[in-house]
């Protein structure tokens, strides 16, 4: 059994994702008041595994917008995730990036992104500076809570350990990607411990709708864009985007699909569907639209008549064949308003294993200002298993590091008071 000294304080860290490893890295700084060793935990074979794959199409580390913006993309949780950013927000963290040598840039969306787009040579930096801060790694050791003197459970390829640390942080990720280790598996541990936690559900993921099998089997995989999307929220009021989202064998996904997403997934609990509202041509206005359609076409059919007068083919055209009566083809006023705003029902959410992350996990009321869990004093927690929810963009990312910040330095100082 690992155990302390009187003269070194021992800090467990279970996870190593980016809120684990900046957890980490706090709690590495020590100071001359502690000495403390800091080990990490991890079920997988190496860490970073969620970090690496997430940019394989493009780090996307932050955003640039303005902070006001930046804090809405919370959403319920937006008071919760605040403090965590007004120490630790965008710019702090590109300036964090670059100080382990990885210069970054503001792309034409407002997405931060390394120089090399790459996630790879940014966490071999931060590996190197962990390791030379004396941070231990402990890989394929899976925590299975606590034994009866709460010393901490892992097996692992040489069998079952405990550990009994000064301090605990977990930082296990929540539901989403199971196979890179965000199983939540941690869920019902906690909650056996008196832990307030909420179910995990599915977070920027894909929806199911009912497509016709012509429909599905020509149009699955097309991108929709440009298209505006609108929802009436649980406050009644209508939020509405502009972007882009892909046609899937069974329903949709992507971008302007994830950013909707928690709003979708809480009406489809409370009805049992959710319908959004689509714009087809959102750069035109309805009785701009009316007007064109209005034009005579000759001897064009209707779809060259769509083509040449509102740039709508391919799978917009065949999208409106699917959701538009036969009859309202042949009235402008009704297909125009049809265009402008055209209903789609979902549903239900993708499974929450397909999704990109999830929501649920730790109730912040089960949590001080410096993240420990109330119930377990000397525990606490950070990253997307708390209960908390962003769309992609780069929010992720931003408040896994401010958390994972904002917990290793509330051990830091337990550490301190307690030595």
């Amino acid at each position: 059994m690992m155990s302390s000294d009187t003269s070194t304080r021992r800090a467990v860290i279970i996870g190593g994702g980016p809120a684990g490893l900046m957890a980490a890295e706090m709690l590495a700084q020590g100071g001359p008041a502690v000495k403390i060793q800091v080990d990490l935990f991890d079920a997988m074979p190496s860490v970073g595994r969620k970090f690496l794959l997430a940019g394989k199409g493009g780090m996307n580390i932050t955003h640039a917008e303005p902070m006001a913006a930046f804090l809405s993309r919370y959403g319920a949780r937006r008071a919760q995730i605040a403090p965590l950013l007004d120490a630790f927000g965008p710019d702090a963290l590109r300036a964090w990036v670059h100080g382990l040598g990885i210069d970054t840039f503001v792309g034409s969306s407002g997405r931060v992104f390394p120089a090399d787009m790459k996630a790879a040579p940014l966490l071999r930096a931060w590996l190197q500076r962990l390791r030379a801060a004396g941070v231990r790694f402990h890989m394929r050791q899976r925590w299975l809570g606590w034994d009866g003197e709460r010393a901490l459970r892992f097996a692992g390829p040489d069998g079952e350990q405990l550990v009994k640390p000064d301090a605990v942080l977990l930082a296990l990720g929540g539901g989403s990607w199971a196979r890179l280790g965000s199983d939540g598996a941690w869920l019902p541990l906690l909650a056996a411990r008196g832990v307030d936690v909420a179910p995990l559900q599915p977070s920027n993921c894909g929806f199911d709708c009912a497509w016709s099998a012509h429909f599905s089997s020509r149009y699955a995989g097309s991108p929709l864009a440009p298209v505006a999307l609108s929802i009436t929220d649980g406050n009644g009021q209508v939020q509405r985007r502009k972007g882009q989202f892909v046609i899937t064998e069974g329903g949709v996904e992507g971008s302007l699909i994830y950013a909707f997403s928690a709003q979708i997934r809480d009406a489809i609990a409370a009805r049992g569907s959710a319908t959004v509202t689509l714009d087809l041509a959102p750069d035109w206005t309805q009785e701009r639209v009316a007007a064109e359609l209005g034009r005579p076409r000759g001897a064009r059919s209707l779809a060259s008549h769509l083509q040449s007068r509102l740039n709508i083919t391919g799978v917009k055209s065949g999208l409106l064949r699917e959701l538009v009566g036969k009859d309202d083809f042949a009235r402008p006023e009704v297909l125009a308003a049809k265009i402008k705003a055209l209903p789609l029902t979902l549903h239900a959410a993708r499974p929450i294993d397909e999704a990109i992350s999830s929501a649920g996990g730790v109730r912040f009321e089960a949590l001080g200002p410096d993240l420990m869990l109330r119930a377990l004093p000397g525990v606490f927690c950070a990253g997307e298993m708390l209960d908390w929810e962003a769309p992609t963009g780069g929010y992720l990312l931003t408040a896994c590091f401010a958390s994972g910040r904002a917990a290793g330095l509330g051990a830091l100082d337990w550490l301190r008071r307690n030595a």
